[in-house]
């Protein structure tokens, strides 16, 4: 029997595992704390596209290890408005997702969705998105979510006070997508930390998540491994096959670093944008129908992963900036985000503002497979909390918050106190 008791969670490897100050975060400027969206708008009112990488020119030096990086070997060149970013996405036959020129192949390529391109990505997508589409939300909220929620709410409602960063906001995306794979919370920060490695480390991931994969072969249950395991792709002579194990291990293991990565820092990002701006909250609390542009809002106006990175296939040129073959182009989504030439006052929180495409999951046919999971996790989320906990406010006693890191954001904390 799977469980999913938070009891088993030990707090202190949470607070680990999901501190951006902590060391498991150091290559991905974790700490930095400086504030970002001065100097984005000073690049791209001066550029918009510049030679060098994103957090260099911003102020952060640290070593990084990040798509994209660090390939010292290669030019790097930055991108900070919106239409710049949204064309090199769109331009799959100039800019690749691995890098494109010959001695920088990346073996993950091979197997792990986010570096495919093509006809390849196309088919390998399409056999799991089916499983992401807005009308399948209700099978992870009745399945995963909603249960996770509230069973993490019932361990810290009576105290009237918690930090719903590392309380409530980490383990929610955690627990919903090892759920999905058969994975228990006893052994979900063991392959939490195995994804936080960036692939270095992938020992008890293989360990944990290969012998579901066989069990799913032999007795399908309702659940995503499942999915993925009897699954059927078309390869380019139109033979038929189901995915090699190592396949499935390079979506389950995509899908944990997306789904327990990024969902939670929005989440936190999310209740501190409302949390810091009290009218919004009590207007959400009065009407739930305000909930989910207040969601997308918190996405564009300070989106968890600020960059990402594409290879040029070819010499080209982008604002009349030369990018020679093999260019590293790094797109820098949270600058385009705040591009006043598409949004009027960008740097304000504002869900009554006009809806329209941001790149808070990214764009092009790379646009985040499990964007309507995260909606629906910090929805379920948010709106439980505000169910549950009468007078939520930020915790005056508290260390004020703020969101910090460089190519990973998100809150130093998100402490709070009810009634």
């Amino acid at each position: 029997m799977v469980t999913r008791d938070a009891s088993v969670l030990d707090p202190r490897r949470i607070r680990e595992l999901f501190d951006l100050r902590s060391e498991v975060y150091a290559a991905r400027g974790g700490a930095f704390e400086g504030d970002i969206y001065p100097e984005f708008h000073r690049l791209r009112e001066t550029g918009p596209v510049h030679p060098g990488i994103v957090g260099p020119l911003v102020g952060f030096h640290g070593d990084a290890f990040f798509p994209g990086l660090p390939y010292p070997e290669l030019p790097h060149f930055s991108v900070f408005d919106y239409a710049t970013c949204q064309a090199v996405l769109r331009d799959t036959g100039t800019f690749a997702s691995a890098p494109a020129i010959p001695g920088f192949e990346n073996e993950r390529s091979e197997t792990v969705l986010l570096f495919m391109d093509g006809a390849r990505h196309r088919r390998y997508r399409a056999l799991v998105q089916p499983s992401f589409v807005p009308k399948r939300a209700g099978w992870w909220i009745d399945r995963w979510i909603r249960s996770t929620v509230h069973m993490l709410i019932d361990t810290f409602e009576a105290a009237g006070r918690a930090d719903l960063n590392v309380e409530f906001c980490a383990a929610i995306p955690l627990l919903t997508i090892c759920g999905s794979f058969g994975v228990g919370a006893a052994d979900a920060l063991r392959i939490k930390a195995a994804a936080t490695s960036d692939g270095r480390s992938p020992d008890a991931f293989v360990d944990i998540v290969m012998p579901i994969v066989a069990a799913r072969r032999r007795d399908p249950q309702d659940d995503l491994i499942s999915i993925l395991a009897q699954a059927e792709i078309t390869d380019e002579d139109g033979g038929r096959h189901t995915l090699a194990d190592e396949e499935i291990l390079g979506f389950a293991f995509l899908l944990l670093t997306a789904g327990s990565g990024s969902t939670w820092k929005q989440m936190g990002i999310t209740l501190l944008a409302l949390l810091t701006h009290p009218t919004w909250l009590e207007a959400v609390r009065a009407d739930r129908a305000l909930l989910r542009p207040a969601i997308d809002e918190a996405i564009r106006w300070t989106p968890t992963d600020p960059m990402f990175s594409r290879f040029a296939r070819v010499d080209t040129t982008l604002r009349e900036v030369a990018i020679p073959a093999g260019s590293v182009v790094h797109l820098c989504f949270g600058a385009a985000n705040r591009d006043p030439a598409r949004w009027e006052r960008p740097d304000e929180f504002d869900p009554t503002r006009p809806a329209g495409p941001h790149l808070g999951f990214g764009g092009g046919p790379h646009i985040c497979l499990g964007m309507h999971v995260a909606r629906a996790e910090i929805h379920t989320a948010v709106s439980a909390l505000l169910d549950r906990l009468p007078g939520l406010r930020l915790d005056s006693h508290a260390e004020t918050p703020r969101v910090i890191g460089m190519y990973e954001r998100g809150p130093s904390a998100v402490p709070v106190v009810w009634r």
